[in-house]
């Protein structure tokens, strides 16, 4: 999602857009940041805040988050299906194998950011959880206990006091970078934590709130997480 302390011009237009189309008189008021763009509704409605537990989604949202640094949201979810057919659809086990060769033709590929830095990121980052899970080591795991593997339900009732980063985003943004994971910063980690359902900042006032509220007990989780919530 547009991390709102570093808004560029394209989320700005955005947001105008929601206040021209009157979103408060809105039956349905979704939150706001998604107004004004059809891909950014669908991508609030389907995906924004639902939990994931599998490592292939997990690495994809990671991912993306830290390809986001510096750019609009929407300029990432406009790539993403190209971000997907270039990075073997975010298997990490195939993105790990990346050699240089690969990386300098991606480097010139229009279809995703072209910047060296985060694209070697994903492959970094692949070789790192790879080498978590020969270690028996869970990524799924490991993210999840930032929040006590549950969702926080946070109650925001306007955009304004949703942070952008958290005491959580902050160790996990450490734990991460401990382990060699880069592009992991403290805002980017939380931005993966709303996007992957860790953390609930729907607003109270948005229909999605109650919904994805109720996917903490709903959802099927790891069946060890039993004893660990």
């Amino acid at each position: 999602m547009p991390n709102f302390f570093d808004l560029t011009l394209d989320d700005c237009v955005v947001l105008v857009v929601c206040a021209q189309l009157g979103m408060a008189k809105s039956k349905e008021k979704r939150c706001g940041w998604c107004l004004g763009s059809e891909l950014y509704i669908a991508y609030h409605d389907q995906e924004w805040g639902v939990p994931c537990y599998d490592t292939q989604g997990l690495f994809e949202m990671l991912s993306l988050e830290g390809a986001q640094a510096g750019l609009s949201w929407i300029t990432i979810l406009n790539k993403r299906e190209n971000y997907r057919r270039l990075f073997a659809n975010f298997d990490v086990t195939k993105i790990a194998r990346f050699k240089a060769a690969k990386i300098d033709k991606l480097v010139l590929d229009a279809g995703i950011i072209r910047h060296r830095q985060k694209i070697e990121a994903f492959v970094n980052n692949a070789q790192v959880v790879v080498a978590m899970e020969k270690r028996g080591e869970s990524f799924v795991d490991f993210l999840w206990s930032f929040v006590d593997y549950k969702i926080v339900q946070n109650k925001h009732k306007s955009m304004a006091t949703v942070q952008g980063s958290t005491d959580q985003s902050v160790l996990m943004s450490k734990a991460l970078k401990k382990a060699g994971f880069k592009f992991v910063g403290p805002t980017t980690c939380y931005a993966f934590m709303q996007a992957s359902g860790m953390v609930n900042d729907h607003l109270i006032s948005c229909p999605h709130h109650a919904r994805v509220a109720k996917l903490d007990k709903k959802t099927k989780q790891p069946a060890h997480w039993t004893g660990l919530r």
